[in-house]
């Protein structure tokens, strides 16, 4: 049971943990807003091709498939708090860097190719941190969280994910509001990324005040620790009997990543990849450039970006206050028809070449279906579906195919949309289908378990498969 004033300290430990979300959402979409300055500035005045563009606005994914693959590895060597402080410290480095990637060996304004690499190595570094945060700060809240609230509050990681996005389409507008297109080429992006700074310090700084999570703390031997944090938030003999079921799952031997069977890591890769091939971050990368196509101005096409922000925000809020309640499928399935939904209806406009509201209404329902299902729900399934043992590997390959995954898919867009916009569309609404499909038939419901409790029935199910086999 729960100490009654202990979801305070709950809370506020989530808070800061989720600015790494924050920072997550704000590095992957500011470039939404410096993506066509960018391509003035380096690929038109340099005469490179839209090949190389689309690989300069996806270069942070790079990074973030490193991270993702490292994270596992700094989560279970150094813990998850360190890790944090790491991917905080490389947002910091990141913004500066790629405001004035000039900072140390170029001349500023005259942009050539090594300057190209460098804002691109910078973006690199950007990348790695948004790696490392959206494995580990997820995996950290769900440590620390109670079983009856964990959706709720590993969702909140989503919604700040979310709402940086929604902040920094603000930060972007207001920086190239009234603003000629020369100032936004030539400064005004780099205003845009140097804004990062900001969210980055402060997580920098409030990390030092949270206490590591209590299983990875008895995982390196240090209980007593480990029940001082637990001492917070539950009662004195729920205390003492989590303490014993998490010293329970640790106490076999190490435990290889296929241990308790491949079909849970295909899970967790699947529910990654899906959560990229439905076509979610294209929309959010590329989204004024898809507004400019539909007609809309420059400035108007930033604000009806603000608009989508917005909605986002309000539809990952009704999964946060659903998720513990209708349960993970439910809510996986409404979500993927309602992608669907939205991505057919957005291929049918662009094979008919109808350009006005209605497409901007199912970019909506596209979006909205997403943030209210699979936007958060992945990170809360990702988050509680793997054993103590594998956790911080598991969910390195899993967010690392995540990654792979929106590199494939962001850096292919603009060839695919030269080929046949209704094509592209239709391919995105097609996997919105088969992710439906996949999540009725394969995917467990993981709703008001413990960690412990979780991995009790997964080892359990393998048993039986072994058995069978």
């Amino acid at each position: 049971m729960m100490k009654k004033n202990s979801i305070f300290y709950i809370v506020s430990i989530t808070l800061v943990a989720t600015l790494g979300g924050l920072l997550f959402g704000y590095d992957t979409a500011v470039i939404s807003g410096a993506e066509g300055s960018l391509q003035t500035y380096f690929a038109e005045n340099l005469g490179l091709s839209p090949l190389i563009h689309g690989l300069t606005v996806s270069s942070a994914l790079i990074g973030c498939i490193i991270g993702g693959l490292l994270s596992g590895i700094f989560a279970t060597r150094i813990g998850r708090k360190r890790t944090l402080i790491l991917a905080a410290a490389l947002f910091l480095v990141s913004a500066v860097g790629s405001a004035f990637p000039e900072l140390l060996f170029f001349t500023r304004g005259e942009p050539t190719i090594a300057l190209l690499l460098t804002f691109n190595l910078y973006r690199i570094v950007g990348g790695i941190g948004v790696g490392l945060a959206s494995a580990v700060a997820p995996m950290y809240i769900s440590e620390i969280a109670p079983a009856k609230i964990r959706g709720t509050l590993v969702s909140l990681n989503q919604f700040a994910i979310i709402f940086g996005m929604l902040v920094v389409y603000f930060v972007n507008w207001g920086i190239g509001r009234g603003q000629t297109m020369e100032w936004i080429n030539d400064v005004g992006w780099r205003y845009m990324f140097l804004s990062e700074a900001i969210p980055a310090l402060l997580f920098l700084l409030l990390l030092f005040t949270v206490p590591e999570t209590p299983r990875y703390l008895i995982s390196i031997n240090k209980d007593e620790k480990a029940k001082t944090v637990l001492s917070k938030i539950y009662e004195p003999t729920m205390v003492k009997a989590t303490m014993f079921e998490i010293k329970k799952s640790f106490d076999v031997n190490k435990a290889k990543i296929f241990s308790y069977g491949k079909g849970i890591i295909a899970i967790g890769v699947l529910l990654s990849v899906f959560q990229q091939f439905v076509g979610i971050n294209v929309a959010l990368y590329y989204a004024p450039r898809i507004f400019e196509s539909m007609g809309a101005a420059r400035d108007a096409s930033m604000f009806q970006t603000i608009v989508m922000g917005l909605v986002n925000v309000i539809f990952t809020l009704i999964a946060i206050f659903t998720v513990d309640k209708f349960g993970r499928k439910p809510l996986l399935i409404i979500g993927s028809v309602g992608m669907t939904i939205g991505m057919f209806g957005v291929a049918g406009m662009a094979y008919t070449n109808t350009i006005g509201i209605g497409t901007l209404i199912f970019i909506i329902i596209y979006t909205a279906s997403f943030m209210m299902s699979w936007g958060p729900v992945v990170w809360v399934l990702i988050s509680e579906i793997f054993p103590n043992k594998i956790r911080g590997q598991a969910v390195a390959i899993a967010v690392a195919a995540q990654w792979a995954a929106n590199y494939f898919i962001s850096s292919t867009y603009p060839a695919m949309m030269d080929l046949s916009g209704g094509l592209t569309y239709s391919f995105y609404g097609l996997m919105s289908l088969i992710s439906a499909l996949f999540i009725w038939k394969f995917v467990p419901e993981t709703k008001g378990r413990s960690l412990e409790e979780l991995e009790t029935i997964l080892i359990n199910k393998n048993n039986e498969k072994r058995k069978t086999a």
